[in-house]
């Protein structure tokens, strides 16, 4: 698929090569966790599509390159895992050219948009060509189609719900996170594994199932290490949500509590310092805000274990769902800052 890209910039020239170039470049790190997940479903389901399943789960990987592209883009953000993304590599590089700093951003927003879309396109040609039988790579497609209109759609209720329109409820930011990341992150993966694997139709929809709250579950999590986490460990900013007054459930949930007009007056400033991200931390783990928020992942993760279990999925599923869901809880375990009080506590020990 790559190497296709490149061939191509041959006849259409330097625009295109870098282009393609930044686009691989995006892909590069990340857990990888979609196309484990889509060949751990198939492998579980007794499945005899191995290659097929490689390639889908190639194609959810990009799939998902696609979206943080463009989420970039919509958050106006010039850097991803601590280095320049698409967008912010072609807005520097238009400065280095001599623009000024508008046509430098337009550059670089045009690119995302044009490289998020080069991804879905070769997401969606990949999943065609993943050489599974007719009818499979048809159930794939409007699988993968089906997501991808849950997500954008879970894209734009997060911006409709940013701090400057309305506020969004507990339920509401919940329902973004099902949207938003739990459609194509892991309902997508599951749900393709056990189609390539050719699984009864009770058994992909019940992994559906699971995958929801998995995901939510999952949003939850990152939702708290985009505030309580420790960007030495994530390598993913601890203030960029705060900056961007991102609704999360994090403040839905701080929003009924006394603390909320001076949270209110923190979040969304784009020169928020740090000191005063960390009192609106102090804040949101003052008010239980934290705290509820901890409590809907466990929960939800919880339900997705209960719910695969009832279901009577093969044991080999069981535990592959067992093994995502602790290493889910394991890794925001690792990334998170230890509440106020626990520090406090450890402070007094050490003194």
């Amino acid at each position: 698929m790559f190497c296709s890209g490149f061939e191509r910039s041959i006849r259409l020239g330097d625009d295109h090569d870098r282009l393609w170039t930044a686009l691989c470049s995006a892909t590069a790190g990340g857990k990888r966790f979609r196309p484990r997940l889509v060949v751990a479903a198939h492998d579980a389901l007794d499945g005899h599509a191995r290659p097929s399943a490689f390639r889908a789960g190639a194609a959810l990987e990009l799939l998902h390159t696609a979206f943080v592209i463009h989420d970039d883009v919509i958050d106006g953000e010039d850097t991803r895992r601590g280095r320049l993304n698409v967008s912010g590599s072609f807005a520097a590089h238009a400065r280095s050219r001599g623009a000024e700093e508008a046509a430098a951003r337009h550059q670089g927003t045009a690119a995302g948009i044009l490289a998020g879309d080069l991804a879905l396109l070769s997401a969606m040609t990949l999943v065609a060509r993943c050489g599974a039988g007719a009818e499979v790579v048809d159930q794939l497609i409007e699988l993968v189609e089906e997501a991808v209109h849950a997500t954008v759609t879970g894209e734009l209720t997060d911006v409709r719900t940013g701090l400057s329109a309305e506020s969004a409820s507990i339920d509401e930011a919940l329902r973004v996170a099902e949207l938003k990341t739990g459609a194509y992150s892991f309902q997508l993966p599951l749900q393709a594994g056990a189609i390539l694997a050719e699984a009864p139709a009770e058994v992909t929809a019940a992994l559906g199932h699971v995958g929801r709250f998995v995901g939510i579950g999952f949003q939850l999590l990152d939702d708290l290490l985009g505030v309580f986490g420790d960007e030495t460990r994530t390598g993913k900013s601890a203030t960029s949500d705060l900056r961007e007054g991102k609704i999360t459930c994090l403040i839905a949930a701080a929003r009924p509590t006394s603390v909320w007009p001076e949270v209110q007056a923190l979040i969304g400033l784009s020169d928020l310092s740090d000191h005063e991200a960390a009192r609106a931390r102090d804040l949101l783990e003052e008010c239980g805000a934290r705290a509820v928020v901890q409590t809907l992942a466990d929960r939800h993760l919880d339900a997705a274990l209960t719910g695969a279990e009832r279901s009577a999925l093969p044991d080999p599923v069981l535990e592959v769902i067992s093994d995502l869901i602790d290493e889910l809880r394991d890794n925001a375990a690792l990334g998170m800052r230890a509440p106020a009080a626990a520090r406090a506590s450890s402070e007094k020990v050490l003194r």
